[in-house]
């Protein structure tokens, strides 16, 4: 695919945009490089948008002349969504960062795209209510509801696909798209708004989003439990979920992740397989839950449940939790992080995770596994040098088992760090003949593949 010239564009917006258009190395080096270990691709001039007009504006240009778009959030994507493979202009929309309105009564928000979860959750403070919605970092909304991002919390609250309600889109035209609608459920032809849910970009760029809100409950109780070995703690995880109990979050951190958190955070839990959990509800049925899941623990290897009965305890539980990549990172100085995740039945869970701790202890690679596994989702995470060639070869290796053991137990490639270049390889395995389904889609509304080009909708390469 042949581009036009981004200069030309550039020189046609700036009379609107002034120095809101930056062609500086600085700049587009940032809006160049994501959290995962693929290479800086830089794109050639950025723009900073503060308006559904102003969005419509650069892609009408963009349209015209044929130059290559990359919406971005604040760069938190972790298999390369944002990354330029063919220059162009990246559409940072940080700025438009408003909470539109908030429908208390009726349970949902309309925001634009830069405001970030956690800017959302403390706009709702006084409200009761709260966006669950949790991967860790404080990503922007726009770029959660385009990864299909979801979390800690997911296992109860589901992740981006069940939360995002409507939203309004500007399609690569530049004409405006609005999908969905407020209420609850609609049987009124395709589901659009599904559609854009994790299109990570390629279809067109999300403007205003809106998304369903969860009362803040009653009572919150959270707890770790040290295990005697990583399948009992995986076990009981998997018995939790098959006993029906309504477990906000179940997390796994492995001995090597705990060791990492107890340095990083000045942490002194147990190093041993970990389940990091929380129990929603009133003070009476988190009470029920937690004696159940106790019980099953114990059955397992669990030496007994730590209490954080305290907001600022439970915070401080959940950010040492939160806080694990860079943990890991400090584990070896110099070092990035490649980082791959699966999503498989419950089931399979245990085998899964088995199998990768036993690959990452038969390597010459630092590693670590942690997991949102009440849904089936963990993530393995290799600590390479970025001039070494034969660490990333290995770290590659490595995750490819993953993947592949993943997507033989029925599973998938990635249950929330999306497609981007970093698992583009595996689509034609996962979906078959549904990929020839989502580059008709890409064609239909992108003749020209100007949005995101090289991702979703490209033919499948190997990375």
């Amino acid at each position: 695919m042949s581009y036009g010239d981004t200069a030309a564009v550039v020189e046609t917006l700036r009379a609107h945009f002034g120095e809101r258009i930056s062609t500086a190395e600085a700049v587009r080096r940032h809006h160049g490089e994501d959290l995962s270990y693929l290479p800086t691709m830089l794109p050639d001039a950025v723009v900073f948008v503060e308006s559904t007009a102003e969005v419509q504006r650069v892609v009408a240009a963009c349209a015209a002349a044929r130059v290559p778009i990359i919406p971005y959030g604040v760069g938190s994507s972790m298999e390369g969504q944002i990354l330029a493979t063919a220059g162009g202009i990246s559409l940072d929309l940080s700025r438009m960062n408003r909470v539109l309105a908030v429908h208390e009564s009726d349970f949902d928000v309309v925001v634009e795209p830069g405001v970030t979860r956690k800017a959302l959750n403390e706009h709702l403070r006084a409200t009761g209510l709260t966006f669950p919605v949790d991967p860790g970092a404080d990503a922007s909304l726009g770029g959660m509801a385009s990864t299909r991002a979801s979390g800690t919390n997911a296992v109860r609250y589901g992740t981006m696909r069940e939360n995002v309600l409507a939203l309004e889109v500007v399609l690569p035209n530049g004409e405006l798209l609005r999908t969905g609608s407020r209420a609850r459920k609609s049987s009124m032809g395709y589901d659009l708004t599904k559609l854009f849910v994790g299109a990570e970009g390629t279809l067109g760029v999300l403007t205003e989003i809106t998304l369903r809100l969860h009362p803040v409950p009653a009572a919150i109780s959270a707890a770790v439990c040290p295990f005697d070995s990583l399948k009992g703690a995986v076990d009981t995880c998997i018995a939790t979920i098959q006993s029906g109990v309504p477990i906000a979050r179940i997390e796994f951190l492995d001995d090597i992740a705990i060791a990492a958190s107890n340095h990083y955070s000045k942490m002194s839990l147990t190093v041993a397989p970990t389940l990091f959990l929380e129990f929603h509800g009133t003070e009476a049925g988190i009470r029920e839950q937690a004696e159940i899941v106790e019980a099953i623990a114990a059955e397992n290897g669990g030496r007994g449940f730590q209490w954080a009965t305290q907001r600022e305890e439970r915070e401080r539980l959940w950010k040492a939790r939160h806080d694990s990549n860079p943990a890991t990172r400090a584990m070896r100085p110099g070092a990035a992080m490649f980082v791959t995740d699966a999503c498989v039945p419950i089931s399979a869970l245990a085998d899964n995770m088995t199998a990768a701790r036993a690959d990452g202890d038969a390597s010459f690679l630092k590693f670590k596994i942690n997991g949102h596994v009440g849904d089936g989702n963990f993530h393995v995470s290799y600590l390479v040098m970025p001039d070494a060639p034969k660490e990333l070869a290995e770290a590659k290796r490595l995750a490819e088992n993953v993947v592949m053991r993943a997507l033989e137990s029925g599973g998938t490639a990635s249950g929330e760090h999306g497609v981007g270049l970093g698992k583009l390889k595996y689509l034609q395995r996962e979906h078959g003949n549904g990929v020839d389904v989502m580059q008709s889609l890409k064609l239909a509304l992108d003749p020209h593949a100007i949005m995101n080009p090289g991702k979703l909708g490209a033919p499948a390469t190997a990375s």
